[in-house]
């Protein structure tokens, strides 16, 4: 008897759960199948997306290669038009690497003023990456040497010049020949001093700046 109560027992709970179930799938049935099919939906996106940025920074890739192709075997315009397209369209980090190509192909071809700006574009881009926007500082102020002010060129590179910047024996080389061409040769020679007494610097700039200590000396024009 007591088997029967509990078989009885079981099979009124078992009804119980399945009515229970059957009424909140009555309710909720709806809803359970929409965030089913929003899981199912987001999970196919997110893979979808991943799928296009690597296609797209697969293709950005090919695009950035061709056109450093193009600027290699010297065709300047060509180059130029395509890393420009690319800066306007590219994806990931192409377009800030196509800007700063785009920048050198303009020095190449003798557009001097506008490799400046083009650069001063990319050290101002808060996108990109603070090693290549010094890098682009440097390189303004290095053009600036022979077509600007030493105000010009100090206002690109003294920022690069102090601690252990890794740029900094290129920055004071950029300023101590824009001084010496300034013939402001007490300038110079600060500049020129700190590359020879940095122990740690290159030894083809910490070479050349001793050659411009000793021509400064043999001026007499700096104390």
């Amino acid at each position: 008897m007591a088997q029967d109560n509990d078989s009885f027992i079981r099979e009124v709970n078992e009804e119980l759960r399945s009515d229970q179930f059957k009424n909140a799938w009555s309710r909720y049935g709806k809803i359970a199948i929409g965030v089913a099919v929003v899981i199912v939906v987001a999970t196919a996106g997110h893979r979808g997306y991943e799928y296009w940025q690597s296609h797209n920074a697969s293709q950005s890739g090919d695009r950035f290669l061709a056109a450093l192709n193009l600027a290699s075997e010297g065709k300047h315009d060509e180059a130029l038009a395509a890393f420009q397209a690319l800066e306007q369209d590219g994806t990931g980090d192409y377009p800030v690497l196509a800007q700063m190509r785009a920048a050198a192909v303009l020095a190449e071809k003798g557009d001097t003023a506008g490799a400046v700006t083009a650069f001063r574009a990319v050290s101002a881009r808060s996108s990109a990456p603070d090693a290549m926007r010094d890098v682009a500082k440097l390189r303004a102020a290095w053009l600036l040497i022979d077509t600007g002010t030493y105000e010009e060129v100090s206002a690109e590179a003294e920022v690069l010049t102090g601690g252990n910047h890794a740029l900094r024996n290129s920055a004071r080389e950029a300023l101590g020949l824009s001084a010496y061409k300034a013939e402001d040769m007490a300038r110079a020679k600060e500049w020129f001093r700190a590359i020879a007494d940095d122990a740690t610097a290159p030894r083809n700039v910490a070479s050349r700046a001793q050659i411009m200590l000793d021509n400064i000396a043999a001026s007499g024009k700096a104390p």
